[in-house]
């Protein structure tokens, strides 16, 4: 299949693509509300607002390590259609009690000792809810499409998750933290009667015993799925994409705030302009591969991503903000800049790229195993994934810590994407072997 349109007129499918837009919409509304308003409201230091995004984002990732090998398991031995209703009632709490906070402090009342941790005890939750789910959301796809339709499904799933990231992240840059907090839960509750309409994805393999061990169960599982050679490279090569990915989003706040002199909405336009990339590189790398699952436009998409990191250092570091120091631009400002528009181009095409390099790799978690262990798979990647984007998320607040300036940190990201080919192009090796075998 070239296009997945098709699918979207299927129940087989469209339950489930709503319910993931929404809970990426949710997941990125809330997130960014919090960190915009800490980082433009809260804070007044480079230093402070790169520890607090650090801190917010490790927080969210940190779920994903110590619970994917539960997440796994529980999706492949239990009903699916069960598991992704259960967390989405479990969202509608979550978003109450991250309301909470984000409503005490657009009130000024107790913003540090109780409003700000409220906050991230909501975001590490919504971490929990995100590693339930996110296992689901790529192994149901073997069990709900045809073979030939697999790619297409998973490419037309990232496209509109990072459209929903996109929407989010408006959203977040342009209401008020007290009309974010009462969205947030209508969302939720809304996903929540739209995974109601997901077909049954009863277990392949029959309900078998879960291992409830963290510690034992994630080491066994990345031991066990690492043994097959292409999700082996697979799991690495999308890995090290995330540790960069992690170190980018990690710098754009900040960056735009001191570097380009920026309001938060140009914050936001930043995330924007690379969800719009991530989902147009989706798409189009599934015209390109014709709905084969390959890893052979992996190794230049990634190089050619690591050149644009490279000229978005550049643009930044020639950025002239006409502005005072105290004074941040518009979008409006902003867009009226020379510069803005290589900025944004560079932004874009950064996204377009890595999502033509990312998109068939998920692919071959759930291909290149049987139906019956997709969801492990998947698990064993978020794990895999959440240590390498912890371990960014560190890097980038060492590197802020050391007093290393935020546009030359970009450098480092870039030169990162070099490794990146290097490991797609195992992985492509191992795809040639397997099928020459």
């Amino acid at each position: 299949m070239l296009t997945s349109t098709h699918l979207l007129k299927q129940r087989r499918f469209l339950p489930l693509f709503v319910t993931q837009l929404l809970n990426a919409f949710n997941d990125n509304l809330y997130k960014n509300a919090m960190v915009l308003f800490v980082v433009y409201s809260v804070y007044n230091s480079a230093e402070d607002e790169t520890m607090f995004s650090g801190v917010a984002s490790a927080l969210f990732i940190l779920p994903f390590f110590v619970f994917s090998a539960l997440a796994g398991q529980l999706a492949d031995m239990r009903d699916k259609s069960r598991i992704i209703r259960c967390v989405k009632a479990a969202e509608i709490g979550i978003m109450f009690v991250g309301a909470i906070g984000l409503t005490l402090a657009w009130m000024g009342m107790l913003t540090e000792t109780l409003a700000i941790p409220l906050m991230l005890l909501a975001l590490f939750a919504m971490g929990v809810h995100s590693t339930f789910f996110g296992p689901i959301k790529y192994s149901i796809l073997p069990q709900h499409l045809h073979k030939d339709e697999v790619l297409a499904g998973t490419g037309l799933v990232e496209a509109g998750t990072y459209l929903a990231i996109m929407a989010g992240t408006i959203l977040a840059g342009f209401v008020s933290v007290q009309v974010a907090a009462v969205l947030v839960i209508i969302i939720a509750a809304i996903g929540f009667f739209a995974s109601r309409q997901i077909p049954t994805a009863p277990p392949l393999g029959g309900e078998r015993v879960v291992d409830y061990n963290p510690v034992r169960s994630s080491i066994n599982l990345v031991r066990q799925t690492m043994q097959h050679p292409e999700v082996f490279y697979a799991i690495l090569s999308i890995s090290f994409f995330w540790t960069i990915g992690a170190v980018l989003f990690i710098q754009f706040p900040p960056l735009a705030k001191n570097v380009l002199m920026a309001s938060k909405e140009v914050a936001s336009l930043f995330l924007v302009v690379f969800s719009v990339g991530i989902a147009i590189g989706s798409v189009a790398i599934n015209v390109l591969l014709k709905g084969t699952v390959s890893a052979r436009y992996a190794p230049p998409a990634v190089l050619a991503m690591g050149a644009m990191v490279a000229a978005f250092y550049f643009v930044c570091g020639a950025w002239n903000a006409s502005l005072s120091s105290t004074d941040l631009m518009s979008a409006t400002e902003f867009v009226a800049h020379p510069l803005a528009w290589a900025v944004l181009a560079s932004l874009l095409m950064i996204a377009v790229f890595g999502g033509m390099f990312v998109v068939p790799l998920y692919a071959f978690l759930t291909t290149r195993v049987h139906a019956s262990q997709a969801s492990r798979t998947v698990a064993a990647n978020n794990i895999v994934n959440s240590g390498a984007m912890v371990a960014g998320s560190v890097l980038a607040l060492v590197l802020s810590m050391v007093g290393i300036p935020l546009v030359e940190q970009l450098l480092l990201s870039a030169a990162m994407c070099i490794f990146s080919a290097w490991l797609a192009q195992q992985l492509h090796r191992a795809e040639r072997v397997a099928a020459a075998g």
